[in-house]
């Protein structure tokens, strides 16, 4: 399976309302509860006013649409992560799925995936 690395920094957040999120941003991910309004995008397209904030994210896409049928492709990913202490924020949309890990431990995820048979693209 490939990975493609995202070259961005990325943050996430809680917005105080929606009109605060760039929907036209290249990756822009938006989410509306009834108990917060997320956004996860660009460091640099961070609005500067909100509710909180934590940047230093890395991520990569699972490359390909993903078919709903699959089973099994984040759970596996999740769990070799986690046997080796690296947490992780998931984004799934309708084509596939996003993988954010902190900046300090990209690089030992990147190789732990690597090891595991992932193909890892720049």
């Amino acid at each position: 399976m490939e990975l493609k690395i995202l070259k961005q920094d990325f943050s996430i957040g809680k917005l105080y309302d929606v009109s605060q999120a760039d929907l036209q941003n290249e990756f822009c991910f938006f989410a509306k509860t009834d108990q917060e309004n997320s956004l996860v995008c660009p460091t640099e397209f961070m609005p500067d006013d909100m509710i909180e904030r934590e940047d230093g994210w890395r991520a990569f896409r699972i490359q390909g649409i993903l078919d709903f049928s699959l089973i099994g492709i984040l759970a596996e990913i999740s769990s070799l992560l986690a046997n080796h202490k690296i947490g992780i924020f998931v984004i799934s949309t309708y084509n596939t799925d996003y993988i954010l890990i902190k900046a300090e431990n990209f690089e030992r995820a990147v190789r732990v995936l690597a090891d595991h048979g992932y193909e890892i693209i720049h």
